[in-house]
């Protein structure tokens, strides 16, 4: 027997909650489910997906703290992104809504029926055809970090870079390192305008380059190498000899 289909309310408004609710209860002979939490804001909602995993995400739009774009952003970052069902009083956001790859948009008040629909379509979407794959060009403005269970929101702008250890990949800001659990690709390929790759493990963002220095390691075993000098930190970050020519033509040197 097929698992059921967890769903997640994320709304912060208690009433728009519990009527979503009521709706889902309507069409559960049509489309079983389970429920598996419900979230006032968008920061809340990552914060229950720690502890649970969701495959639809039923989200407002306008919220408080973080809101549903942006948590449709966030979403793209997780191993497996639950397909997201806009569900808003407000129209506008139409256009944002399909850029992000959204398997429905739902206006309130709203039937029974036109959410079966939405939910039908959510769970015909396979993991290829959700947000992972459809960020819009700019890319998210903030990372999702987990530390002990709490969520925190890294500012994209504060990362000098990026460097992929094992399973994990470190962002390094002027006060410290955060863990991602996102791949190097993956953020590559989102913030490709920001930040050019030096090595096979590493991303520096472009505008925290101060210089670049010709150094050999302390060894003196290798051949002479450059390496980029960065704002805010000591350390000097080594460019491979085959990414040396692109670093070079994005930095201008």
């Amino acid at each position: 027997m097929a698992e059921l289909p967890h769903i997640l309310i994320v709304d912060d408004e208690a009433p728009a909650r519990a009527r979503l609710r009521t709706l889902l209860a309507d069409i559960a002979d049509d489309f079983p489910h389970r429920i598996v939490g419900e979230a006032g804001d968008g920061l809340a909602a990552l914060e229950l997906l720690t502890k649970v995993s969701a495959d639809i995400a039923l989200v407002d739009i306008r919220m408080p703290r973080m809101d549903g774009i942006e948590l449709a952003q966030q979403l793209a970052g997780l191993p497996q992104p639950p397909a997201v069902v806009f569900v808003t009083a407000y129209d506008e956001f139409a256009l944002k809504a399909f850029e992000l790859a959204a398997a429905d948009y739902l206006m309130k008040p709203m039937r029974a029926a036109r959410l079966l629909e939405a939910l039908k379509k959510a769970r015909r979407l396979a993991p290829a055809d959700t947000l992972l794959q459809a960020l819009a060009p700019a890319g998210r403005m903030r990372l999702r970090v987990v530390e002990r269970g709490n969520v925190l929101l890294l500012p994209v702008a504060d990362i000098l870079y990026l460097r992929a250890e094992q399973k994990y990949v470190t962002a390094r800001t002027a006060l410290r390192e955060f863990l991602l659990e996102e791949s190097l690709a993956h953020l590559e390929t989102e913030f490709a305008p920001r930040f050019v790759r030096i090595h096979r493990n590493c991303l520096v963002a472009i505008d925290a380059v101060v210089g670049v220095v010709r150094e050999s390691d302390k060894a003196g075993d290798s051949d002479p190498h450059w390496a980029l000098c960065l704002r805010d930190v000591p350390e000097h970050l080594p460019v491979s000899r085959r990414q040396w020519p692109e670093v070079k033509a994005q930095l201008g040197f």
